[in-house]
């Protein structure tokens, strides 16, 4: 029923990870039932078949760019739409069983990605330890809880799930290292517009034309909306064949976005619309403010050259 808040939330599990920590700084998903699922392609599919309400899935990080799992997912299938995004910092922490010491780790336990993010910190500090590849930081954090390996590079909710003693935290190479996840759900209306706002789509040029992706661009470009990302992914139709997601900023509500949207939908093969939702706080508290519509691009602008128009049709000059 639209409007009515999830009850039922998946995420990318297991438990004790990322993702479960993205997920409990949504106030809805803290009273809610959380159910971990095995893959994005799982939780994903859960929302679709109306086992779930709403799932949350990493999107990009700082560090290793897109999560194209998660792209392909929304490109494909029944249409979802994200609704939110949590930015995460990624703080890494090195748990161990309660009376281990930093000197007696032999064997670390990590997800691959972890461990690379963590390389200057291990060599440093544990250059003979043994770093065993996991499949993912809640099973590091639980090999250790159970004794199977010395210490794990964990989340922080690793640690405190699996009742590990945290030896060092804050071990990544890139302090200032996050993944954005999305909250995604089956389509309906999207939240109001609060100002600050990204609408994100999939856009599959038309490969028989000439300059297909500048005039996607300056569909966008000619109306002021300013475009913070965009990724390609293969289609998997042909070698060269590609669709293109983009972050925009604006709502879907907003005049020019609209506008913008009407004319991709004119020069696009097709456009799938992946959502307008809050932009989050994190990164205006980052520093990053909403890019201002260039003069005569404001929604005011729209709405007055609208007006005049109208007013022309009518017979009215003055």
């Amino acid at each position: 029923m639209p409007g009515t808040p999830p009850t039922r939330f998946v995420y990318l599990g297991p438990e004790g990870t990322f993702a479960e920590q993205a997920l409990r700084t949504i106030p809805a998903a803290e009273r809610a039932n959380r159910t971990p699922a095995r893959s994005v392609g799982e939780a994903l599919e859960s929302v679709r078949a109306g086992d779930a309400d709403a799932a949350l899935v990493p999107l990009e990080n700082s560090i290793g760019g897109a999560v194209g799992v998660t792209l392909d997912e929304l490109a494909e299938g029944d249409p979802l739409v994200i609704t939110r995004e949590v930015i995460l910092p990624v703080e890494f922490v090195l748990g161990a069983r309660p009376g281990t010491s930093l000197p007696a780790v032999r064997s670390v336990a990590a997800h691959p990605q972890a461990s690379t993010q963590c390389r200057n910190w291990l060599r440093a500090h544990l250059p003979d330890a043994v770093v065993v590849d996991v499949l993912s930081n809640g099973a590091a954090a639980a090999g250790a809880a159970a004794g199977e390996y010395d210490a794990a590079i964990c989340a922080p909710i690793g640690a405190t799930r699996h009742r590990l003693e945290v030896l060092a935290d804050k071990i990544a190479d890139h302090p200032d290292a996050v993944t954005r996840f999305a909250l995604v759900s089956r389509p309906g209306p999207p939240p109001p517009p609060t100002g600050d706002d990204v609408t994100s789509l999939a856009v599959y040029i038309a490969h028989d034309r000439v300059g297909a992706l500048l005039s996607v661009l300056m569909e966008l470009a000619v109306r002021g909306v300013n475009l913070t990302r965009i990724e390609s992914r293969p289609t998997g139709e042909a070698l060269g064949r590609y669709v293109f997601f983009l972050d925009c900023t604006g709502h879907v509500a907003d005049v020019r976005l609209g506008e913008a949207l009407q004319g991709l939908r004119r020069v696009c093969a097709d456009v799938r619309f992946l959502g307008s939702y809050p932009r989050h706080r994190w990164t205006a508290a980052a520093g990053e403010r909403p890019v201002p519509a260039p003069a005569g691009l404001s929604d005011a602008d729209y709405a007055d050259a609208a007006a005049w128009l109208a007013r022309l049709r009518r017979g009215d000059l003055t």
